[in-house]
């Protein structure tokens, strides 16, 4: 599981679905959630998470994708399993963990120090824990 410590900087709602958007260090994220519980405000820090399946990796990257949630970062580790490889980010000062195919992983000819962009869907990201 990866977390991020992130700022809400906005809630919009119809009916059940809440898409919230957070401040990351300057870098947007979003989130798709059915259920809000009231200490979710505006300008409250949250700590996010995410499961490490939940992160793709895209290598130089260009264009346009339906994904929500888009994070500059740097591998800082790459460990090769016998069929996947587990990805250590460093976005900021959070590092975050991205399982990929090992067969992805040698296609993209990912190396330690490879800027990536780190993409995780909105549904794909939900609060851990209130923090103020």
């Amino acid at each position: 599981m990866s977390t991020l410590i992130a700022k809400i900087i906005n809630i919009q709602n119809i009916d059940n679905l809440h898409i919230v958007k957070f401040d990351f260090f300057g870098q947007s994220l979003s989130m798709m959630s059915l259920e809000l519980t009231d200490n979710i405000q505006i300008g409250t820090k949250i700590i996010l998470k995410t499961k490490a399946t939940s992160i793709a990796i895209a290598k130089d990257f260009s264009g346009e994708l339906s994904y929500s949630n888009k994070l500059s970062s740097k591998i800082v580790a790459i460990q090769n399993g016998k069929l996947l490889t587990t990805i250590r980010l460093q976005t900021n000062d959070t590092v975050l963990e991205s399982i990929i195919t090992k067969d992805s992983s040698l296609r993209m000819n990912l190396q330690v120090g490879d800027d990536v962009v780190a993409l995780i869907k909105a549904n794909e990201i939900s609060i851990q824990e209130v923090i103020s």
